[in-house]
């Protein structure tokens, strides 16, 4: 087959750069845009785009051999729980040993993706270029847009309010009384980083959370999950290590969760607890209101606060597409394999779902999978079954975890990363009967040379 798909890839972050691997090792053509020097994304701390939320001390809380690439293993002298310079590390390594990097094209941004009437892709760059393509990777990533408490508190504040996407470090509030809403994994890193030297932490929550330490009898929590076993089961071991070996939330002044583990995505930390129950940090429940350099809580207490740091996640919004055309209202955006979106057969998303797991192996797999449906091998389902795969996802998704715009997009890492891999067997097969035709026409290239006469 001498002519294939041509596509643009949308970022260079851990899952643009296993984008174009796939598409490299298929011999698929492409062009890959990143608005930094460099790839890495997210954990490309102080990123000159301006987008990564790295702070200085930010680890993974996911073990590294749950979160490696398949055929790129992290380093054996890497700790299990890495810090965000040697991830980075990796994904240079894994992008300079796949022959990625040189072909990304660096600080140029997609400013405008349109999809034209005859299914190709018009692409305009930050250089005013504009370009055609068969096929769009969206890789931009979920974790750069800051969403901030919807509706805001009422009051007034006179202190300083940023949002955690813009912390990089706890010298900023040395000395200082330091609010941190949010339960999840920043809150609970920024919290203990900022109680060694501020003068009060609080930490304020809307709800209560699990927290799960990052290890448990003496080997990384997720290292318990057993893949093959059903969520609710592995529930039932995990939560009894946890009672052994932390008890209850309440134990140390923090709410009961109103949902049973793993019906959230879970908040770890193994410092947390203990930086409570030295007084070092003060659990406060949710913001009631604002007044001046005082906050007023909804338990009716009050604290002098000089600072608010909001860890209240991140809207899932794509700039360079029209609202009209596609957009995530509520971060709810209805996807096939959280990658196909429904009657639009050229278009990718990559990476974006939020993993009780590591988003990096299953990025790869779905950039595996599209390599193969461009080239052929792999077919969708008929539309009908499309449509019934993502209701039936999106229901068990719903019916399993807490109602928030932060589980829209939730996936259990193995059960989906086995979906996926039945689904590409199921996908060649049918393929192979329909003769395994492109689905996608190659005509970009054809067009820019007829442009370009």
């Amino acid at each position: 087959m001498s002519e294939l798909p041509f596509s643009c890839i949308i970022g260079a972050g851990s899952s643009g750069i296993t984008a174009a691997k796939a598409l490299l090792e298929r011999g698929l053509p492409f062009d890959c845009f990143d608005r930094s020097d460099d790839v890495g994304g997210n954990w490309y701390y102080n990123n000159p785009n301006q987008l990564s939320s790295a702070y200085r001390m930010l680890h993974i809380d996911t073990s590294k051999s749950r979160m490696q690439y398949s055929d790129f293993p992290m380093p054996e002298e890497f700790p299990n729980y890495c810090h965000h310079a040697q991830v980075l590390a990796y994904f240079r390594a894994y992008a300079d040993h796949f022959g990625v990097r040189e072909l990304v094209t660096f600080n140029t941004g997609v400013e405008r993706a349109e999809r034209q009437g005859d299914g190709m892709w018009s692409v305009r760059l930050s250089t005013g270029e504009s370009r055609q393509y068969d096929a769009l990777f969206v890789c931009n990533g979920h974790h750069w847009d800051p969403r901030w408490p919807e509706p805001p508190f009422p009051g007034t504040f006179d202190g300083a309010m940023i949002h955690s996407h813009d912390y990089r470090d706890a010298e900023a509030f040395r000395g200082k009384n330091v609010l941190i809403l949010g339960m999840g994994n920043s809150a609970m890193d920024i919290s203990v980083e900022c109680s060694y030297v501020a003068n009060r932490v609080y930490l304020a929550s809307r709800r209560g959370a699990h927290i799960i330490p990052k290890y448990l009898l003496g080997r990384p929590a997720d290292k318990w999950v057993v893949p093959w076993l059903p969520w609710r089961l592995s529930r039932i071991g995990m939560r009894a290590f946890l009672w052994l070996q932390v008890g209850r939330m309440e134990n140390y002044g923090l709410a009961k969760p109103d949902h049973k583990l793993l019906e959230a995505h879970p908040s770890v930390s193994s410092v947390i607890l203990d930086r409570i129950a030295h007084g070092d940090i003060v659990p406060k429940p949710n913001i009631a209101e604002l007044a001046g350099r005082e906050v007023r809580f909804a338990d009716g207490t009050a604290a002098p606060v000089d600072a608010i740091i909001y860890c209240t996640g991140y809207k899932v919004s794509f700039p360079f597409f029209d609202e009209q055309f596609l957009s995530a209202p509520d971060n709810d955006l209805p996807l096939y394999q959280r990658m196909f979106k429904a009657g639009i057969d050229n278009l990718f998303f990559i990476g974006l779902f939020q993993p009780l797991g590591a988003i990096f192996p299953i990025s790869e797999k779905q950039a595996c999978l599209a390599g193969e449906y461009l080239c052929g091998r792999y077919a969708l389902p008929s539309e009908a079954e499309v449509q019934r795969t993502i209701q039936a996802q999106r229901d068990a998704m719903f019916r399993r975890y807490v109602k928030s715009k932060r589980h829209t997009m939730q996936v259990d890492f193995d059960s989906f990363l086995r979906g996926l891999k039945r689904d590409m067997r199921a996908g060649a097969r049918r393929a192979a009967a329909a003769g395994n035709r492109l689905p996608v026409p190659p005509r970009a290239r054809t067009r820019a040379t007829v442009a370009a006469k």
